[in-house]
This record gives structure tokens, sequence and C-alpha cells, in this order.
């Protein structure tokens, strides 16, 4: 079969070039959705009398042999001539039905608009798959935070010990990240869900092909009205990218803090033997390599899109072949997110905690706000009271003991408001449980958490049931 593109050139093209112009090594994943594609495009070649009966129904019963032969893994490619997924597949196409009807196929037609086209119904299901993968994330970490919710930690900032937290406070704060992300993930697929076929080249379609109802049989929501923008527009990929890239950093971020607490220094967890490994010389050595490989993942989709949105910065409008610069780091940051979510899913899902090792690492000096705070119920201005804690934290340093180990005569030499139930400010459990206010550590608070989780994603398993019906 002829290049699609061949009827002006004369001679051979360079096999280097052949080569080097070629995508069919990676766009072959397109070829469900580049079927799906033209089948309706089909159906709207019949409509509009291009097509006959015959002719439409021949169409898609040789579309849908060629699907069955990619399904079945018995497509044959003939390299260097199938150069793209689209020329393979309408190649293929011709050999089954004949090219007297196959070639009616691309009329009005151009790879332009067949590429973007293919490129929003493939990523519109990858977002379907990644939104799911995140709901089944925070139902497993919603489920450990309430049957851990009692378990006592320290909180940090600068990875200082700063005040005491909930286990399960911990948990959520992620949990919510991820909630954000499947926002921004719904919000993409609705930029994603328009559809740019019928756009031709880039001026438009001569045979007054019926696009409304083409977005109708796709699925999309609505046509994109400028031709020009239908064929260049790839914003949807720079968007999905940076989304990708910000879901990915959550995940490093969390994969950060389970290191540390993973390490023996802290001890906090221990990650299943299944998400980690050992070292080649030492023994002893229990790597939490699942987490390392997360963290290092995410800088690879982070590339990704700088190194797609320095190819599409300096492009003149409508399409350029810089353009096949698109697939391949979209394709990478999908596998990449699909992956490490489901590793985290597990990792979280399998983790060991270790509530005691957690509640040694809880000292008296971080309920220094506390002490504060003690003074405030009592009338004082905060910022005179978070000098006092200030001095009471170093009074107990200066005797080498802890602040709970002050007198009381000790703590009204600094301020005469305290009285004897001053004792009552050392108890963990009483600070976390003072933080009453929404999105607190008090116990009520967290429950409260988990509900709007577990609500958020009651709403969306049903959202997805209706969808597969």
């Amino acid at each position: 079969m002829s290049k699609l593109w061949g009827g002006r050139f004369q001679g051979a093209t360079d096999p280097l070039m052949e080569q080097f112009n070629a995508s069919i090594h990676f766009d072959k994943r397109l070829c469900a959705v580049d079927i799906q594609g033209s089948k309706a495009y089909a159906q709207a070649l019949e409509r509009s009398g291009l097509l006959t009966s015959d002719e439409a129904a021949t169409m898609a019963k040789g579309l849908d042999a060629v699907l069955k032969e990619w399904e079945t893994g018995t497509f044959e490619l003939k390299l260097p001539a199938d150069e793209d997924i689209h020329t393979a597949n309408e190649r293929r196409l011709s050999e089954i039905i004949g090219s007297a009807v196959a070639g009616k196929l691309h009329t009005g037609r151009s790879r332009n608009d067949q590429v973007a086209t293919d490129m929003r119904l493939w990523l519109r299901g990858a977002i379907d798959e990644l939104r799911a993968l995140l709901v089944d994330y925070m139902a497993v970490a919603s489920d450990r935070a309430e049957a851990e919710i009692d378990v006592i930690l320290p909180g940090y900032t600068h990875l200082q010990r700063a005040q005491p937290i909930r286990w399960s406070h911990f948990l959520l704060s992620y949990v919510f990240a991820f909630q954000a992300d499947l926002e921004r993930l719904d919000a993409l697929r609705h930029h994603v869900n328009q559809l740019p076929l019928g756009s031709g080249a880039l001026a438009g379609n001569p045979f007054n092909v019926d696009r409304e109802f083409l977005a109708q049989a796709l699925g999309f929501d609505r046509v994109i009205p400028n031709s020009l923008y239908g064929v260049s527009d790839r914003d949807f990929v720079a968007e999905f990218l940076f989304v990708a890239s910000t879901i990915m950093t959550h995940i490093s971020r969390l994969a950060e803090d389970l290191i540390i607490y993973s390490s023996a220094e802290y001890g906090f967890v221990t990650l299943a033997d299944a998400y980690s490994t050992g070292s080649s010389l030492m023994p002893q050595k229990k790597n939490p390599d699942s987490l390392e490989l997360l963290r290092g993942k995410c800088g690879r989709v982070f590339g990704g899109m700088a190194g797609f949105m320095m190819t599409y910065k300096g492009l003149p409008s409508t399409y350029n072949k810089d353009l096949q610069e698109d697939k391949e780091p979209m394709f990478d940051a999908c596998d990449t997110l699909h992956g490490s979510i489901r590793i985290l899913t597990a990792v979280v899902a399998t983790l060991k905690i270790h509530p005691q090792r957690m509640r040694a690492a809880l000292t008296a000096d971080m309920l220094a706000t506390d002490l504060a705070d003690y003074l405030v119920r009592k009338g004082v201005p905060f910022r005179a009271t978070h000098h006092v804690a200030g001095e009471a934290v170093k009074l107990a340093e200066d005797r080498g003991c802890s602040m709970a180990d002050l007198t009381l005569e000790d703590f009204k030499s600094l301020h005469t408001e305290f009285e004897a139930d001053v004792v009552d400010v050392f108890n963990f459990e009483a600070s976390v449980d003072r933080r009453t206010s929404v999105g607190g550590t008090a116990r009520a608070r967290v429950v409260d958490q988990i509900a709007l989780v577990r609500a958020f994603v009651a709403k969306r398993a049903e959202a997805g049931k209706k969808a597969s019906e």
C-alpha cells in the first residue's frame, strides 16, 4: 500500500528518515480507539450519502476484523510501510475488504483530526481507570484510619517534633490530597471530552459531515467549534501531565514520610516483605525500595511534562509534526501513575505500625503550645503566654528534665496564673482532643473526616456503577 501522503513525492525515502518519522512502535496503543473513531466516521459518511448502506456495513465488518486481530495478537505490521497506527489499520482494512470500499474511509478526514480524536478517546478511558484507582486508595487508607484512630505520634514541621497528632490524621492528610487530585481529573476529563473529528487537516470538512452525530456516537460532550484549534490543541495533554505530576508529587511525599518513619531511628512503621528488598552485601538490611521507586518516578513524570511543554510552546498554528512528541510522555505518565497508585495502595494496606515506638517519641516539650494555651484560658494574651511557655522549655532544658517534671512553684515563678491543674496540660490524648475545630486532631473531628471520605468514596463507586451499566 502506498503512503497516505505519497502522491506528489518521487523516489524512495531515506531508510533513516523512515525510522525517524515512524510512530507505530508507540502509537499502536491507539489501535482500538482508532478503529472506534473510524467506525463512527464511516457511519457519518453514510449519513452524508458518501457511502451506501452496503459499503458502510462492509466497512464496519472489516474494521471489526482488524480490531479482532489486534486483540488476539495476530495483527502483522508491515514495516516500514506501516509508519503509524492510522496507516496500519487502513492498510489492513484494504486487504480485508478491498481498496474500492476501504479507500473511501478517509474522505474528508485527515490524520490531523484523526489522531487528535484517538488521543482524546484513549486518554478519556485512562482517566477513568486512574480515578477508580485513586478511589480504591482512599477506601484503603480511610479503613486504616478508622481502625487505628487512637494511635498518637509526633507531628513534624521542618522535620522537628512539633505537636502530637493522630496517626489517622496523618493518613487522612494524604487522602484529602488525592481527593483534590481526583477532582482535577474530573475537570481534565471535561476538557478532554470534546470532539476534533470533522476538522479535516485544518480548514474543516467539505462534505457536510454531521459532527454532532459523531460526538454523540463517540460519547463526547461537545464538538470543538474551530477546526484550527481542533487539530492543534494539545492543552489536554499538557494538563494531564501536570495533574499526573501533582499526583506523583503527593505519592512521592507520602513515600518520603513512610521511608523516614520506617528507618531504625524512627521505627514507627515496618513495610511488608512483599514491598521491601535486601542488600547484596549487608544481610541485616530491609530496604523500602517500593517507596524509593515511587519517590523516584515522580521525577520521571515531571520530566515528561517539562519536555513536552518545551516542544509545545513554540509551535505555529494548526498541526506540526513536533506534535508526534505528545504521545510518549502521555502514555508513560499514565503507565507510571497506574503502577504507582496500585503499589502505594498495597504498601499502605499491608504495612505494620508500632504504636509503642510512636508513643515513645512523644516528649513533654511538644506540649509547650498547650502550656501557652492554658494561660490564654486564664485571660493572658497569647503573645505573653508564648514567651512564658518558651521560658518553661528553657528551664526544663537547663535542669536536664522533662517539662512535665517542673513543680507548681517552678511554673508560678514564670507566671502567677499557673495553678495546680497545670499538670493536666501534660497529657497527649487531651492535647489532640483539644483541637476540636473542623479539620483538627480531636477524635470526633477525625471521625468526621473519615465519614467525609467514606461518603465521597461511596458516591464515586455509585457513579462508576451507573457508568458501567
